[in-house]
């Protein structure tokens, strides 16, 4: 059983180790490589469409990006900062909940595919929906995930196109304002934040459980999670 979360915009500076990546045993590391020698191909003219932004702050964003194999690292879970990871709130699980969330949670990454909470990473930024990089991880991401008996998937859209599997249940927060149903959007990270640790704290293994998951007005309508506005 393995839940596939998102990663964050927001990350942690900080490193908590002087491990650099190069020196880690990280899994998809020739996949990284050839990431890498793509992103130094890029021109100026190239980094807004990739970065999201021009000018000065694209040049450090991109100096970091290509820097990563002498950056120190942190474990993902200490890395990611954004409001998922805030209001799943791991450092105030106990150790059970520690094992259970490291064993049970894989976070998707543009840069680095795939990786549990305790693999270690350094600071970057790169989406999955740039240099299509969702179609260059899904057959390696495919691969890893088809032994598993059975998926719950909470990644957005385009983090879901990064791999395949028959054996998956999605789980998605819905809106439902004047008949319209709509993604919960920013509202819906710090829901499924909420979500993921429910399902921590309780150790849940089974999809009934799951579902009797209800906060913020959000509950199980025979698909989703749907809140009504």
């Amino acid at each position: 059983m393995k839940f596939l979360i998102p990663p964050s915009e927001g990350k942690s500076v900080s490193n908590s180790t002087d491990i650099l990546f190069k020196e880690t045993d990280f899994l998809f590391k020739n996949k990284v490589n050839q990431i890498h020698k793509n992103l130094k191909l890029l021109t100026d003219n190239d980094f807004k469409k990739v970065y999201g932004v021009e000018g000065e702050k694209a040049k450090l964003i991109h100096k970091q990006n290509l820097n990563i194999k002498n950056s120190e690292c942190s474990t993902a879970i200490e890395r990611y900062t954004g409001t998922v990871f805030f209001n799943i709130g791991y450092d105030t699980f106990n150790q059970t909940e520690k094992e259970f969330f490291n064993e049970h949670f894989l976070i998707f990454s543009g840069l680095f595919g795939m990786v549990s909470p305790m693999t270690l990473i350094p600071n970057y930024k790169l989406k999955m929906n740039v240099l299509q990089l969702y179609k260059l991880w899904n057959p390696i991401l495919t691969k890893k995930l088809k032994e598993e008996n059975i998926i719950f998937d909470l990644l957005p859209q385009i983090h879901k196109k990064a791999y395949q599997n028959d054996k998956t249940q999605n789980i998605d927060f819905i809106i439902l304002k004047d008949g319209k149903k709509m993604p919960a959007g920013h509202f819906g990270k710090m829901i499924k934040g909420k979500f993921i640790r429910f399902v921590c704290k309780n150790q849940l293994n089974n999809f009934e459980d799951f579902i009797q998951f209800e906060e913020d007005g959000f509950k199980w309508d025979r698909n989703v999670f749907m809140k009504e506005e």
